[in-house]
């Protein structure tokens, strides 16, 4: 058995299909772990979502902010944006069911005692114990208590429980950056080159780091696949011309496929002399 590490897809189903091709996937012996953001952006997230459901304990998967957007909007507490990509998953039979599904994954994951699966990111003053424990309880209230937790302005909310949970919830599907004292910058989606001098990406700060395990994620499409010490970043900008990209965890090898042009919402600028990728269009 094979088990594959998958940045975010959002919607890129014939990406998705070429990747599976390439590592040549059985799903009679190989398990998929997605890293959250199956939505979104691209123009087959309906197809997608059923696709990965139908593989069935050959696919895990777990929460992105584009997952978490659109549970947001099934609650009623946040309104759609210009730019979401899903209008067939609205009118579908089996919404329902695919946003029951989808409600059910976790915002963290570990395998073995070496990978530890987020979305977008950690504080750096998380232990991953203490991640995992506010993974949890976010989920909790995620299922018990949607429009709460998903209401615009639920981190100023008066009860502490929701506060609390949807800074979490902020951080393991939306970080990029920290300020000098390990907070969360909000509002950052360049590389870490054109960062303030007084921002950091929330995985260069050494104290964060836990010996002998490694943290992988998504969300970052400008950081494309980056191995760095204690943590590899899969989001290789697929939706946005780039590639679609997983790693096998059992001897770190990376397989990728360039997005479908058909796929493709705009064009990344490749990287090049002058400096990391950007998108543009």
């Amino acid at each position: 058995m094979s088990r594959y590490v998958l940045g975010d897809v959002q919607g890129c189903l014939r990406s998705l299909e070429r990747l599976l091709d390439r590592i040549a996937f059985d799903a009679g012996r190989d398990h998929l772990l997605f890293l959250g953001d199956l939505v979104n952006r691209g123009p087959r997230s309906l197809e997608v979502l059923r696709f990965v459901r139908g593989l069935g304990p050959a696919a895990s998967c777990i929460l992105g902010n584009h997952e978490v957007h659109l549970l947001g909007v099934r609650a009623g507490v946040r309104a759609p944006e210009e730019d979401d990509a899903w209008a067939e998953l609205e009118a579908a039979p089996d919404r329902a069911a695919l946003l029951d599904w989808m409600a059910g994954w976790p915002l963290t994951r570990r395998e073995e005692d070496r990978w530890f699966l987020v979305h977008a990111g950690l504080l750096p003053s998380w232990s991953l114990a203490e991640a995992e424990e506010r993974a949890r309880r976010a989920e909790g209230l995620l299922r018990a208590r949607p429009a709460e937790l998903l209401a615009p302005g639920a981190a100023g909310a008066e009860d502490p429980e929701v506060a609390e949970a949807a800074r979490d919830l902020a951080v393991l599907t939306r970080i990029r950056g920290v300020d000098a004292a390990g907070s969360m910058a909000a509002s950052l989606s360049g590389p870490p080159e054109a960062f303030p001098p007084d921002l950091r990406p929330w995985f260069e700060l050494p104290h964060r780091r836990e010996p002998g395990w490694t943290v992988l994620f998504g969300h970052w499409a400008s950081l494309l696949v980056r191995r760095m010490e204690g943590a590899v970043s899969l989001d290789s900008g697929c939706v946005w011309g780039g590639w679609l990209s997983a790693l096998r965890l059992e001897d770190g090898a990376l397989f990728q496929v360039e997005a479908d042009p058909g796929e493709v919402r705009a064009w990344m600028v490749r990287p090049g002399p002058g400096g990391p990728p950007t998108c543009r269009g």
